[in-house]
């Protein structure tokens, strides 16, 4: 039996997967807006590929309709330009969507005329579809963030962003083994099998840096000081002065561009749409020059999972937070048989953790593994730091914090 409020979650995000493509001019759904992005209009295509994929081809025994845009869609995140180019455009690709889509729920509405499959198991396919499509859904607020970054608008800021140094407001974590990894449930291929990690003591910000703490690092020179940067840091950030969707008025304040639009800055909300080499001369400039910091780094994943799943921490799921780490397999990690299921572990991605405010219900679990190129700057993403823990007999540890990660 498929539960109708797995239904009813995959039935909302077809409508939102289409009406950010409906939302658009035609010219723009076909198109890339940053290199790491692709178009909205292939993913779209992407999602609705995969659901001829799992529920025809793989189900029921029917390619056909898989088989004739496997060339666009088929195992890849990210399209050549040559695979957009082969798009159609935005109302043919609209109809062939919305179609598919309606035909989808009808067959998983009415679940007799389909096979006896271990994937239609307590509705299995249909969370993990919507769990997919979840991700594609934030694919798309990704694109949609590049495209605002390119129109840019006017705006006045009325109530300027002041700086402000950020706190040590940290929480500590003591030494014992720690649950990571999800144990059972509908979950994504990276989160199992569940480990056990051992991990000494650290402190842990209670809160993601926000928008003062970060013109506090642009004002103290955060953009122009190589020390802060690593070498393939400071090539990326090229002539860059400030995050990638801030901008100044013509009083020289700064405001942001948001999905719509410009919209003010506000002092206290978490910094969103840094990249992770920002996240790394953040926390350099921290532990350099601002007292409390010493030792300041981003975490390792499992001192981020660890820290949520006992509590202490504040605002999750604001922004996505960077993580020091790639993105690995855990130990005793089993590929999925479908390819279209398995993880891409490329080992020069950076992981992200926590989710955003865009992040669907269905993803928000402490568990939840996500990764981008260090270099991108699209994903809501963030911060939050981790500090040598505060023990006086620590000494030693604290020497040797900044190998901790190794």
């Amino acid at each position: 039996m498929i539960n109708p409020q797995s239904l009813g979650a995959l039935a909302n995000l077809h409508q939102l997967l289409d009406q950010l493509v409906q939302d658009l001019p035609p010219a723009d759904i076909n198109r890339r807006f940053d290199p790491l992005l692709p178009s909205m209009g292939w993913l779209l295509g992407r999602a609705v590929y995969l659901e001829l994929h799992w529920l025809r081809e793989k189900l029921l025994d029917d390619n056909d309709l898989a088989r004739r845009v496997r060339h666009i869609f088929a195992e890849t995140e990210m399209p050549t330009p040559e695979q957009e180019q082969l798009l159609p455009p935005r109302d043919h690709l609209l109809n062939w969507a919305m179609e598919i889509q309606d035909h989808h729920l009808s067959l998983l509405a009415n679940p007799t005329g389909l096979p006896d499959h271990p994937w239609l198991r307590n509705g299995w396919i249909v969370d993990y579809m919507v769990q997919n499509h979840s991700r594609i859904y934030e694919r798309m607020l990704s694109t949609r963030q590049a495209r605002a970054d390119v129109l840019g608008g006017h705006y006045q800021v009325a109530n300027p962003l002041r700086p402000r140094s950020p706190l040590p407001d940290a929480v500590e974590i003591p030494q014992g083994h720690y649950r990571i990894g999800a144990r059972e449930g509908v979950v994504l291929d990276n989160e199992q099998p569940m480990q056990l990690v051992e991990l000494r003591n650290f402190r842990i910000m209670r809160k993601p840096v926000d928008n003062a703490g970060w013109l506090a690092f642009m004002q103290a020179g955060g953009y122009s000081k190589p020390d802060y940067w690593s070498e393939a840091g400071w090539q990326w950030k090229d002539d860059a002065l400030a995050p990638r969707h801030w901008r100044q008025d013509e009083q020289g304040h700064w405001h942001a561009l948001g999905l719509n639009g410009p919209m003010p800055l506000l002092d206290d909300q978490p910094v969103s749409g840094i990249s992770w080499h920002e996240a790394e001369a953040f926390a350099n400039w921290l532990s350099s020059d601002v007292e409390g910091f010493e030792g300041a780094i981003l975490p390792h994943e499992y001192h981020w999972e660890a820290a949520a799943r006992i509590g202490g921490l504040e605002e999750i799921g604001r922004v996505w937070e960077w993580c020091a780490n790639a993105p690995a397999p855990y130990a005793d990690y089993e590929t999925p048989v479908d390819p279209e299921m398995a993880s891409r572990f490329d080992g020069q991605s950076r992981v992200l953790r926590g989710g955003c405010l865009h992040t669907q219900p269905r993803l928000r679990r402490p568990s939840l593994r996500h990764w981008a190129p260090p270099e991108s700057a699209w994903h809501f993403s963030g911060l939050r730091l981790i500090l040598p823990p505060a023990l006086e007999n620590d000494a030693l540890y604290r020497e040797q914090w900044r190998h901790f990660l190794n």
